[in-house]
């Protein structure tokens, strides 16, 4: 499912529970409970009896179990997606290998996003907050609670008269971002003339599950960033979950840097730091790709990167998952081009001349 937010206009966002265990179908009721704008209707222990509910109660949007009896869910978001194309779904997905590539083949069949599952262990209370806090946002990132006109676009920035010819190309995305990645970075070829910079909002695990998608499929190589990794032409480098990857030189030669310091923009790795130690040691010799995501993580850092002279590409609102993030840089006037997805991989490239 993609495009511009779902209009919600005097009701709120109906959501079916779909979890094999009793306990977790509780515990997210629970959760939406008191959450303004938002309400469970109703529960479902399987893919067969969800997509009967479905019918039923005309759910705005369902959290999907992976492992479940009769119809796990994978089979589940192919038959949503088949019946009912205007559902969204989120996944609850595990911190484990098979739990991220599950998760990753959901996202692959048009799942929206995904949260991480709540334990059955430990404090209701603490499982109750931690779920609210993930699950709240990305249920509400899909709709507009009532019509407006779309909020103006910023007129572009000056041009600068000349450009620096990019040495590097980076791209941050959220929420929507493996199946955007997974149309972009195998439409560059395999000689591509520069380093490839991605911060995905992921999660450990998942980052690197992401990275060997995405090496499978491309002509370029992909691989999950490691301290000191070397930036190469050709080569496609992921920032690992809960790390910043920052950009430094040594020894003549640009590098990866990785830490733990603060979160910014609610987000480990954010695409900001990466944009600003790109910014610090390219200045302008880059080209930045802002994809589909919620928030506006990278905003600070396009600004940056755009005021030294970097092309910026901005995904349009009609392919996007969540049109937050590139929203942000469009209508702060930075973007050079605004593009459908599938036109993204041309875009990139044209700036390369390869």
């Amino acid at each position: 499912m993609t495009g511009p937010r779902t209009e919600i206009a005097g009701r709120k966002i109906r959501v079916l529970v779909v979890d094999d265990s009793v306990v977790i179908r509780h515990l997210v009721t629970g959760a939406l409970q008191g959450e303004a704008g938002i309400e469970a209707v109703g529960s479902a222990s399987n893919g067969v009896v969800a997509l009967q509910r479905i019918q039923q109660l005309k759910p705005d949007a369902i959290t999907l179990d992976i492992e479940m009896p009769e119809m796990d869910g994978l089979a589940t978001v192919r038959e949503v997606r088949k019946r009912y194309p205007g559902v969204r779904i989120v996944m609850f997905s595990t911190l484990t290998r098979r739990g991220a590539s599950a998760t990753i083949d959901a996202l692959a069949l048009g799942a929206d996003d995904y949260v991480t599952k709540p334990s059955n262990n430990g404090s209701l209370d603490v499982s109750l907050e931690v779920l609210r806090r993930e699950l709240v946002p990305k249920l509400r990132q899909f709709f507009s609670v009532a019509a407006g006109q779309p909020a103006p676009v910023s007129p572009l920035a000056q041009l600068h008269a000349t450009r620096p010819r990019p040495e590097v190309l980076v791209i941050g995305v959220s929420t929507g971002g493996p199946v955007a990645l997974a149309r972009v970075i195998p439409g560059l070829p395999r000689d591509f003339p520069a380093p490839v910079l991605i911060t995905q909002h992921m999660p450990p695990v998942f980052t690197k599950m992401l990275a060997a998608r995405l090496q499978s499929a491309s002509a370029i190589r992909v691989v999950e960033a490691a301290e000191g990794e070397i930036l190469e032409r050709g080569k496609a480098i992921v920032a690992p979950g809960d790390f910043h990857m920052h950009v430094r030189r040594r020894d003549g030669a640009a590098v990866i840097h990785l830490d733990q310091g603060p979160a910014e923009n609610s987000c480990r790795p954010a695409v900001d730091v990466m944009f600003r130690s790109v910014c610090e040691v390219y200045g302008g010799a880059a080209a930045a790709v802002i994809l589909t995501g919620m928030g506006q993580d990278g905003l600070k850092g396009t600004e940056m990167l755009r005021s030294k002279g970097a092309y910026v590409i901005a995904q349009d609102e009609a392919t996007s998952v969540v049109w937050g993030m590139p929203r942000a840089v469009v209508q702060a006037g930075l973007a050079d081009s605004v593009v459908p997805l599938d036109g993204v991989a041309a875009q990139i490239r044209k700036q390369f001349n390869c």
